[in-house]
C-alpha cells in the first residue's frame, strides 16, 4: 500500500512545487495569513475534502476518514513568513516587499496538502482518521499552536506528527531525536535609567550606556558560571540602543535577548540569575532598571514510543538516511502539541546544494532543496498510514511496518 503512496505522492511532484512556488511569491506575515489560509481552504475545498477554518485564529484543519476503523492522527503544517527582504535572484521571488518565506513553511504547506490529497484518493484502502493541521503564527508568541488546540484541534486525536524541512541538513537526511529536541524559546528586555548629560562632563552623569555594556558583560557568566554544563543552555543579547549624539550621554540603555533552555529548572535558574545580575550591576552604577522577562514556547519534547515508530517508517522509504540527530537551540510552538497528545517531531533535510553551501533559516537568501518536500511527505504518510498497525489497543509495544 506504501508503495502505491509513495508512487502517487512522485506523480503530484510538479503540483507540490507549483503549490510551494506560489505561496513563496505570496508570504505573509504571522497572524495576518488571510489569504494563505483562504488558498488551504480552497484547495481541500475543490477536492471534496472536509476542512474548516479559522480555527484558533487563521488556522485550518482539514479530515479525511478511512474506509475501515482505526485510530486518528493528526500531521502538522506552518505557513506563516517572516518580516525579511526576498534577496534570492529567482523566478519564484517574494513579490512581497519585506516579506518572505525564510523557513521553509511555503515547503510544510505545500507538502501536506499534496498528501492529504494523495491520502483522500486512497482512502477507502485505508484504516483510521486523518487530520492535517495547517497552523498559522508558529514564528510570533504566542503563537498559533495554542490557540487551535483550545479551538479544538485535537479533539478525538490520538498521535500528533510534525516535520521541520531544514536547509542546513543534507538533502535525503531525516533527523530525529527521542526526549527535548528543540528548546524553549524565551525573550526578556531591560531599561536602564541613569542621568544623561554633556559628553565632556562624565562626572554629572550616570551614563546608562556603560552601565548598559558592563551589564552585558556580566551576563555571559551566567550561563559558563551557574548553569551545570551538562544542561545545554544559551543567552544570547541580541539587540543594544542607547543615544544618537557623539558628545551627549544618554539617560537611559536599552537591551534585550533570549534565553534557550531544555529543562524547567535551568530556565527557572537563568531568570533567577538575570534579575540578580542586573539588580547588581544598575546597584553598583547607582541606576535604576526595568526588567522584563517573557516566557516563549516551551521545549519540544518527543515522545520516546512515537520517536522510534517514526524511525522504523522512514527507515523503510528508499533513498532517505535516518539518523539520531543532536537537540537544536531553537525553538519551536509544536511543542504545545506534544504536551496534549504523544507524538514526534523530526527534521528533514533539504540542504539545497550538495556541497553544504546554503544559507540558514532566516536569511534573505534563504531557499530549500524542493526534493525535501517528497522525502517529508512520503515519511509523515508512512507514519499516518502505519500507526493503525502498530498502536492497536491489544498490542502498543509491537512495530509492524507495512
Amino acid at each position: 500500500m506504501l508503495e502505491e503512496i509513495w508512487e502517487q505522492l512522485e506523480n503530484y511532484y510538479d503540483e507540490m512545487v507549483e503549490i510551494r512556488r506560489y505561496l513563496h511569491q505570496h508570504p505573509e506575515l504571522s497572524f495576518k495569513e488571510y489569504k494563505t489560509a483562504q488558498y488551504i481552504i480552497s484547495f481541500y475545498e475543490k477536492l471534496g475534502i472536509q476542512v474548516t477554518g479559522n480555527i484558533g485564529g487563521n488556522g485550518v484543519v482539514a479530515k479525511i476518514t478511512g474506509g475501515k476503523p482505526g485510530k486518528t492522527v493528526a500531521l502538522r503544517a506552518d505557513f506563516d513568513a517572516l518580516p525579511i527582504q526576498d534577496e534570492k535572484e529567482v523566478a519564484y521571488k517574494s513579490k512581497v516587499p519585506g516579506v518572505m518565506h525564510a523557513c521553509g513553511h511555503d515547503g510544510h504547506t505545500a507538502t501536506l496538502l499534496i498528501l492529504a490529497k494523495v491520502i483522500h484518493e486512497s482512502k477507502e484502502k485505508l484504516s483510521g482518521n486523518f487530520v492535517f493541521i495547517h497552523q498559522h503564527a508558529e514564528e510570533s508568541n504566542p503563537g498559533g499552536a495554542k490557540a487551535m488546540i483550545e479551538a479544538g484541534c485535537l479533539e478525538n486525536v490520538d498521535a500528533i506528527f510534525g516535520t521541520h524541512l531544514w536547509a542546513t541538513l543534507p538533502t535525503g537526511t531525516v533527523s530525529y531525536k527521542p526526549g527535548p529536541m528543540m528548546a524553549a524559546a524565551d525573550e526578556f528586555k531591560v531599561k536602564i535609567q541613569g542621568q544623561g548629560g554633556h559628553g565632556a562632563q562624565p562626572h554629572k552623569t550616570k551614563d546608562s550606556l556603560v552601565t548598559a555594556s558592563q551589564l552585558v558583560i556580566n551576563l555571559q557568566q551566567i550561563v559558563s558560571r551557574k548553569v551545570n554544563p551538562i544542561h545545554n543552555a544559551v543567552l544570547t543579547v541580541g539587540y543594544f540602543e542607547s543615544g544618537n549624539a557623539f558628545n551627549v550621554i544618554a539617560d537611559t540603555a536599552t537591551i534585550g535577548g533570549t534565553v534557550r533552555t531544555f529543562n524547567l529548572e535551568t530556565q527557572a535558574l537563568i531568570k533567577e540569575e538575570l534579575e540578580r545580575v542586573i539588580k547588581g550591576t544598575c546597584y553598583t552604577a547607582n541606576s535604576t532598571y526595568e526588567f522584563e522577562y517573557d516566557d516563549g514556547y516551551p521545549a519540544v519534547v518527543n515522545h520516546s514510543e512515537e520517536t522510534s515508530f517514526l524511525a522504523r517508517c522512514a527507515e523503510n522509504i528508499p533513498g532517505v538516511f535516518v539518523q539520531e540527530g543532536e537537540p537544536e537551540l531553537t525553538g519551536e510552538d509544536f511543542s504545545y502539541y506534544l504536551q496534549h497528545r504523544k507524538g514526534a517531531f523530526f527534521f528533514t533535510g533539504a540542504m539545497p546544494d550538495a556541497n553544504g553551501l546554503t544559507y540558514p533559516h532566516h536569511h534573505p537568501r534563504f531557499d530549500i532543496n524542493e526534493k525535501a518536500m517528497l522525502i517529508a511527505a512520503k515519511t509523515l504518510g508512512s507514519v499516518a498510514i502505519n500507526y493503525n498497525l502498530t498502536f492497536s489497543e491489544e498490542e502498543t509495544n509491537t512495530i509492524k511496518i507495512s
